[in-house]
């Protein structure tokens, strides 16, 4: 028996007509089709952070590419990855020392390459917030160097990971994602016909990534913490492990025509309950919303419902293009959501309680 079976109460579903999801512990499991992957060659900006790191170890231990190239500036964190994959058991794993900041290095690392994860970011919201030109170097002058020499050297698809903070940005680091996605997004229009095709995934709060509220919590938990501080006991958050974005990831770099922006549906939880459920009986200190936080999480907003077709296990944002055709999603079982759908963590259908987040928290560890 599955360990999440009777985790998630189910609400109202979502505004659409699609049908019901399958349940959440069915979604991501599986590795897509490795015809897809299988010899080729497959670039990872930021492939020392933990979604690269999980992201080689999984394409290593289901497909057989020809080359997979981890993308970074961090010789150390490099030099670490080293050990953990054998280049003797993975002849195929390669290490570039380089910064998306460095057009000219980015080119000269895609050479040959057939498709690019792009998962380099400055990611943390005070620190965006404390050196903004920084942020927006990494985040939005980098987007555009990673489209224009995948562009030159002819990679054949780009796939970026982007955030919930994206979606009616209140901080520079949601601002800079933003831009991000539009330079993706919008690189579709210049690629030309047979060109580089360019795509998004978005997602909220990954259990297992570094910098997640369940360290701080469990570490509260092991020093016998007389309290725990919470920022809000109304804040929710969607969930989703860190195996389950990588297969996200990887499935919508196999079915992206170029210019979608691909969003799981996943669960919600809110913060009080996970606090508890890591701390129980320990009392809760509210200590206020940090600035540049939201109360609730959205990966779609309302003005987003007029492009957004909804399936089984995933949202698509089409692009506004003229030539754009929908039929494929709609081929797949896809329908498209009703006006003024909006997808946040406070109204979302699914919702983990204690026995589920603990599962999702066993899984990641393992």
């Amino acid at each position: 028996m599955s360990p999440y079976d009777d985790t998630i109460h189910r609400l109202d579903a979502p505004p659409s007509r699609s049908g019901p999801a399958p349940e959440f512990h069915e979604r991501f499991r599986e590795p897509p089709d490795g015809a897809t992957l299988d010899g080729r060659t497959i670039l990872i900006t930021g492939g020392t952070g933990s979604f690269g790191q999980q992201l080689c170890g999984f394409i290593l231990n289901h497909y057989r590419p020809r080359r997979l190239i981890v993308f970074s500036r961090d010789e150390l964190k490099q030099y670490d990855m080293q050990q953990r994959f054998s280049p003797t058991l993975f002849p195929s794993l390669r290490f570039f020392i380089g910064d998306v900041r460095d057009a000219t290095r980015l080119e000269l690392a895609m050479r040959d390459v057939d498709y690019v994860i792009h998962a380099a970011a400055l990611k943390q919201v005070p620190t965006a917030e404390y050196n903004p030109f920084e942020c927006i170097r990494t985040n939005v002058l980098g987007a555009q160097n990673v489209v224009e020499a995948a562009m030159r050297t002819g990679v054949e698809r780009v796939i970026a990971l982007s955030t919930d903070k994206a979606v009616n940005p209140i901080n520079l680091y949601g601002a800079s994602k933003l831009a991000a996605d539009k330079i993706f997004i919008a690189a579709n229009n210049v690629s030309g016909h047979g060109g580089s095709r360019f795509s998004v995934v978005r997602y909220g709060n990954v259990i297992g990534s570094r910098g997640s509220i369940i360290p701080l919590l469990r570490r509260l938990r092991t020093e016998g913490a007389d309290s725990v501080p919470i920022t809000d006991a109304r804040m929710t958050r969607f969930w989703i492990t860190l195996d389950q974005g990588v297969v996200f990831v990887l499935s919508s770099l196999t079915r992206m025509q170029g210019g979608e922006i691909f969003v799981p549906r996943i669960p919600s939880m809110r913060i009080a309950e996970l606090a508890e459920a890591l701390v129980p009986g320990v009392p809760q200190q509210t200590i206020g919303i940090r600035p540049g936080e939201k109360l609730h999480e959205v990966l779609i907003g309302e003005d987003d419902a007029r492009n957004t077709v909804a399936l089984p296990d995933r949202y698509v944002v089409e692009p506004a293009f003229a030539y754009w055709s929908r039929s494929a999603d709609l081929e797949q079982g896809g329908c498209a959501v009703s006006d003024g759908f909006r997808y946040a963590s406070d109204t979302n259908g699914e919702w983990l309680d204690r026995s589920g987040i603990l599962a999702m928290i066993g899984e990641a560890d393992t």
